[in-house]
C-alpha cells in the first residue's frame, strides 16, 4: 500500500471525525469522533515520518497517544457527571450542568 492511499486514509479519518463532532448530539459520539481524529491525525505523522526517514513523526504520535488517553479519562468523567445530573447523555441536556 503506497503512502498516497494512507494519507487519502488518513484525511477520511479526520473528515470523518470532524463531521461526527459536528453533527453528533450524544456527547460519547463525540468523544469516539474525537479520537478518530486523533487516530487521522497520527497516521499522516507516520507516514510522512516514514517518506521523510525521519524519527520525528513517530515521537509526535506517542504524544498523540498520551493526549488521547487524556481525552478519553475527562471526557468520559465529564460524561458521567452529564450522566449523573441529567439522566441523559445527549449534549442539549449539558446546559443544565453551567448553573
Amino acid at each position: 500500500m503506497g503512502a498516497e492511499y494512507l494519507l487519502y486514509l488518513s484525511a477520511l479519518l479526520v473528515s470523518i471525525g470532524t463531521f461526527g463532532v459536528i453533527t453528533a448530539r450524544n456527547f460519547f459520539l463525540i468523544l469516539m469522533a474525537i479520537e478518530v481524529i486523533l487516530g487521522g491525525v497520527g497516521l499522516s505523522f507516520v507516514v510522512f515520518s516514514r517518506l521523510l526517514g525521519d524519527s520525528g513523526g513517530q515521537a509526535m504520535v506517542m504524544f498523540i497517544l498520551a493526549v488521547a488517553a487524556a481525552e478519553a479519562a475527562i471526557g468520559l468523567a465529564l460524561l458521567v457527571a452529564l450522566f449523573r445530573n441529567t439522566h441523559s447523555v445527549e449534549t442539549d441536556e449539558a446546559q443544565v450542568m453551567k448553573g
